[in-house]
């Protein structure tokens, strides 16, 4: 099959959710034997319309992110790929409407990924373009729900999940420096201050905690450590690749997850695939609580108190570096459900 996903954006932080599920998508397409073009701005840094990696085609619609000129000029880059399906990032929301009219001068279905609503775009121009694509994939039931807010019918909506790569976890080795790990992007939205809180709850107890990322944030959660006297058993340790990520959560215990926006919470799910016992601080903007429902080795707090409590009672639990308990969200799983609407979206566009 031939596959365009389209998507302007290549800017952190958006570069660290939308971006990289879309980059996943295509290079685990692409491994499957599918042939995939990503219709983007220009990302690599020298001339050229196209650019090659990992078995996807890189095609540059425009050199510099520009809602405008972007959805301008998508229908030319998508009329030379000449797709069997055009899956778009709903964000801009303006190519959303270009990536529909350029779908149907080559006969094929529109596909459209909600992530979450990007705060340069309005709205209003999401309720718009709400109605245009054949089928909507959304990564959880809380994505799902923007989407419909803003007019997309019930029963377009697909969920397509993030994923895991149980392969990898099982050939990581375990790091066992800390029994405790948070890990995200260190943003207005991370509220790494609801752990920290817990954690000195617990300070008569033996652990040692770890949190993994970084961003405009990080100072002052590093500031509430020391002012709660727990920052020589809280590690801040930076931004780490999923090669050094998945040791440390295979040698932990207890993975938090407190963060008060969060569409889908990918290293929460491979802190699960990885045995640890998973606590989510319920947020109304985050799906993080999906992940724990029914789960033995899980539950869901709302409030550091009570955060505290469940990160005491994980004591309990066997020390595990592996869990099958996500199966259905491993890379090929989930891959396999991508190719369903896929084929489910270009059979019902035939027979209209």
């Amino acid at each position: 099959m031939d596959v365009a996903l389209v998507g302007m954006r290549t800017d952190p932080p958006f570069a660290a959710d939308a971006t990289a599920r879309r980059r996943r998508f295509a290079e685990g397409l692409a491994a499957r034997g599918h042939d995939v073009t990503v219709c983007c701005a220009r990302w690599w840094g020298f001339d050229g319309p196209t650019f090659e990696r990992n078995g996807v085609v890189y095609r540059a619609v425009c050199d510099l992110p520009a809602a405008g000129t972007f959805a301008a000029r998508l229908p030319a880059a998508l009329a030379r790929v000449r797709p069997d399906v055009v899956h778009a990032a709903a964000s801009p929301p303006g190519a959303v409407a270009s990536a529909r009219a350029a779908a149907a001068a080559v006969r094929a279905p529109l596909v459209v990924d909600w992530w979450a609503d990007h705060p340069a775009d309005r709205s209003v121009a999401y309720d718009r373009v709400a109605g245009l694509p054949a089928t909507v994939t959304a990564p959880s039931r809380v994505a799902a729900t923007v989407a419909r807010a803003h007019g997309v019918p019930e029963e377009r909506v697909t969920l397509v999940p993030e994923s895991v790569d149980y392969d990898r976890v099982c050939a990581a080795p375990v790091d066992s420096r800390a029994d405790v790990v948070y890990a995200r992007r260190l943003d207005e939205h991370a509220n790494v201050e609801s752990l920290l809180l817990a954690l000195a709850e617990l300070r008569d107890r033996s652990w040692r905690a770890a949190v993994v990322g970084d961003g405009p944030a990080r100072d002052a959660a590093e500031a509430t450590a020391a002012e709660l006297r727990i920052d020589d058993r809280v590690a801040f340790l930076g931004d780490l690749a999923f090669a050094d990520l998945v040791p440390v959560l295979r040698g932990a215990r207890v993975f938090a997850q407190t963060a008060t926006r969060e569409p889908f919470a990918t290293e929460l799910l491979w802190a699960l695939a990885c045995g640890c016992v998973g606590v989510v601080e319920y947020q109304s903007d985050s799906a993080a609580h999906e992940l724990v429902e029914g789960l033995q080795r899980g539950a869901r707090v709302t409030s550091p108190q009570e955060l505290a409590d469940e990160i005491a009672a994980a004591a309990a639990y066997e020390h595990r570096t592996v869990s099958d308990a996500h199966a259905d969200h491993d890379r090929s799983a989930v891959l396999g459900r991508l190719e369903d609407c896929y084929r489910d979206a270009v059979e019902r566009h035939g027979l209209r």
